[in-house]
């Protein structure tokens, strides 16, 4: 008998004998005794790297990611229907939970993660290492995200809400406020309120530079009006009706009012600016074009294009500006054929008329800071701690200090910037993210970052006093989170 079985067992032959293996380790895998099929599906599974030189990590999510921001020494990625955070310096996931909507608040010290389901009232503060609740609410219809402040609303009747504003790991409310409602219906996490349109850029995400400090005023829209909202105070200053012609807007401390007049076939525009506290005008433009109306009438829908306390305007020659909210003083002037492509506060980002290259400006004093060059399709933009441009042909994602144009990391990808942090950026393709740390393919490491993680401003320190309104912004917000109140 044993003769025979050994005979038999000889004459398998080759597809016999993979038969015979294929057979064995199906059962060692269904008696748990060895499985090696999920080793060998990660390795067929493999991914490529998406950028060269590599990145520090690389890893797939769960979903096609909605938002991805640095949250401290974390990374939040936002999907359809859940949220997960990774540990910034390796890519292990650190926890996961279902969730509809989910916004990061904070700064690098104390950052914390607003989750919570669409159509359903209330949120949760998670900490975003370990995904523990520091802070539950079940009646909120809104929520705000800034670095320094949390702001919800709660409704009891579609005309009576209170917001209230909180320190991003606060316990108690800052402030609260009556308003006659915030649009209508359950608005989940940021929903729109009046001030400025950020430039776009491809193969960059709008929400690159994570939560910016809050305004020193906030514009809520409800039912045709505006409210001013004082953020370091919560006090009202404005109740205010826009004109037929007009749109109004709340850009760095003042209330504008924007207005649009057609005539001769063409659309007229002036801006002034309202202190809100004493109703009182401060400054007014005429024909800069802010590109709040389209060409049906002259009928301003958009807000105008800008960031922080800053707007971007079109003169009569066609040539681009670039106005400071506060005071409306003329920061930049294009010249004929440049174009911006990214503003903030303390810099913009040129497009020369030849196309070949991007100028670095500092708006505080009004002068080119740097040149590379660059392709024409080529777009950028600003952070706190670096400019990002995205390149084709070849595709590349680039990296510089603002302020100098310092290389701080030069990739070959055709992957996304999803989020820059003081240390280095987040890239992504599809399901694939990958952290990039700052001095990836370059020659010379970049700078240090200070210890608090700020970015240097047009004076280069981030720990001493500010060398002028540049480094602060109009109302000193950038250096006093909650302003002046003036």
């Amino acid at each position: 008998m044993i003769v025979a079985t050994v005979c038999g067992v000889k004459g398998l032959g080759v597809r016999g004998w993979l038969l015979l293996g294929l057979i064995t380790v199906i059962v060692l895998a269904a008696t748990g005794v060895w499985n090696p099929f999920p080793s060998m599906w990660d390795w067929v599974d493999r991914s490529e790297p998406i950028s060269q030189p590599d990145v520090v990590w690389q890893q797939r999510v769960g979903g096609t990611p909605k938002s991805v921001t640095i949250a401290g020494d974390t990374v939040i990625v936002e999907q359809r229907t859940r949220v997960e955070a990774r540990s910034l310096a390796t890519g292990t996931q650190l926890w996961e939970r279902k969730a509809d909507w989910a916004a990061v608040a904070g700064g690098d010290r104390d950052p914390v993660v607003a989750v919570g389901k669409l159509l359903v009232k209330g949120y949760e503060l998670l900490d975003p290492t370990s995904g523990a609740v520091r802070r539950s609410d079940d009646r909120a219809v809104a929520v705000w995200t800034y670095r320094n402040l949390l702001l919800d609303a709660h409704c009891v009747a579609a005309t009576d809400c209170t917001l209230s504003a909180w320190e991003p790991r606060g316990t108690r409310p800052l402030w609260t406020a009556f308003l006659p409602g915030v649009h209508s219906g359950l608005l989940a996490d940021n929903p729109d309120l009046l001030g400025t349109r950020r430039l776009s850029a491809p193969r960059i995400d709008g929400g690159v530079a994570g939560p910016e400090g809050a305004p020193p005023l906030l514009g809520f829209p409800v039912d045709g009006r505006v409210h001013v909202v004082d953020t370091a105070t919560g006090r009202v200053l404005q109740n205010v009706q826009p004109g037929r012609e007009e749109r109004l807007a709340v850009v760095g401390g003042r209330l504008l009012r924007i207005s649009a007049t057609s005539r001769d076939g063409s659309c007229y525009f002036v801006i002034s600016a309202v202190d809100p506290a004493t109703g009182r005008q401060v400054w007014q433009r005429t024909g800069v074009n802010l590109r709040t109306a389209d060409y049906a009438g002259c009928v301003q829908r958009e807000d105008p294009q800008g960031a922080r306390n800053v707007l971007i305007g079109v003169a009569p020659d066609g040539r681009e500006a670039v106005l400071d909210g506060y005071d409306g003083r003329l920061l930049h002037v294009g010249a004929d054929g440049e174009k911006l492509l990214a503003v903030d506060d303390r810099y913009a980002l040129v497009r020369s008329a030849d196309k070949r290259s991007i100028v670095g400006r500092e708006l505080s004093v009004d002068r080119n800071a740097w040149t590379r060059a660059a392709g024409a399709k080529s777009g950028a933009a600003l952070t706190p701690y670096a400019a990002v441009i995205a390149e084709e042909k070849p595709s590349r994602l680039i990296a510089v200090d603002p302020r100098t144009g310092r290389e701080l990391a030069v990739l070959r990808t055709s992957a996304n910037a999803l989020a820059v942090g003081p240390t280095g950026m987040i890239i992504g393709e599809g399901r694939e993210i990958g952290y990039v740390r700052w001095g990836a393919g370059t020659s010379v490491p970049p700078p240090p970052v200070g210890d608090d993680g700020g970015a240097p401003g047009p004076g280069g320190s981030t720990d001493g006093p500010p060398s002028g309104q540049g480094n602060c912004g109009p109302k000193r917000e950038l250096c006093d989170p909650q302003g002046d109140g003036g």
